[in-house]
C-alpha cells in the first residue's frame, strides 16, 4: 500500500526564495473531499496531469495513503472543470535536506498564503525545519489543500486569519 508521510509549516518571509531549484504553476481540483480525509483529487500542471486518491492512515495527518495515476492533459482538463472546489498555486522544489521539500506559494482567493511541505521516508525520520518554516501546521485540516479550495482564505473572518496566520 502506497503510504505519504508528510509535514507540513506556514512560511513567513522569504528566504526560502535562494533555495528554489525548479518552480511549476499547479492547478487542482477536488471531485471528492471528506471530512474523514478521503479526498480524489485532479491536479494539472503545464505538462502533465494527474488523478491522485488519498486517505488518512494516522490520526495526526501525519501518514496518508496516497495513489497517484498520471493522465492525459486533455482527461485532467475535463475534470477539473467538474470540479466544484479548486487551488492554484506555485509550487518550488526546495534544495534542502532531510526529505523532498516543496514550497506553495496559493494564488487567488487563497493568496498570500504560503506553506512549505517535506516528504519523509518513515515517521520517526527527525528533521530541523528552516527557520522561516514558523508554525507547523501538520493534521490542520481547516488548511489542507482540499479545506482551501472549498472554503479559501479571502471567505475567513479576520477573526479566523488572525487565529491562523498571525502566528
Amino acid at each position: 500500500m502506497a503510504l505519504e508521510i508528510e509535514r507540513r509549516f506556514l512560511v513567513r518571509g522569504d528566504a526560502w526564495r535562494s533555495l528554489v531549484s525548479w518552480s511549476q504553476p499547479l492547478r487542482q481540483g477536488y471531485l471528492v473531499a471528506t471530512a474523514e480525509g478521503f479526498t480524489v483529487r485532479v491536479r494539472q500542471s503545464e505538462l502533465e496531469a494527474w488523478l491522485t486518491l488519498k486517505a488518512a492512515a494516522s490520526a495526526d495527518g501525519l501518514v496518508r495513503h496516497e495513489y497517484e495515476y498520471p493522465i492525459p492533459l486533455r482527461d485532467a482538463a475535463d475534470l477539473l472543470a467538474l470540479c466544484p472546489s479548486q487551488v492554484a498555486k506555485m509550487r518550488h522544489g526546495l534544495a534542502l535536506s532531510g526529505g523532498v521539500w516543496v514550497l506553495d506559494e496559493f494564488q487567488g482567493a487563497n493568496a498570500p498564503l504560503v506553506v512549505a511541505e517535506v516528504e519523509l521516508e518513515a515517521v520517526d525520520r527527525m528533521i530541523t525545519p528552516p527557520e522561516w518554516c514558523a508554525l507547523e501546521i501538520t493534521g490542520r485540516h481547516e488548511l489542507s489543500n482540499s479545506a482551501l479550495a472549498r472554503r479559501p482564505l479571502a471567505s475567513w473572518s479576520v477573526a479566523e486569519l488572525r487565529a491562523v496566520l498571525d502566528f
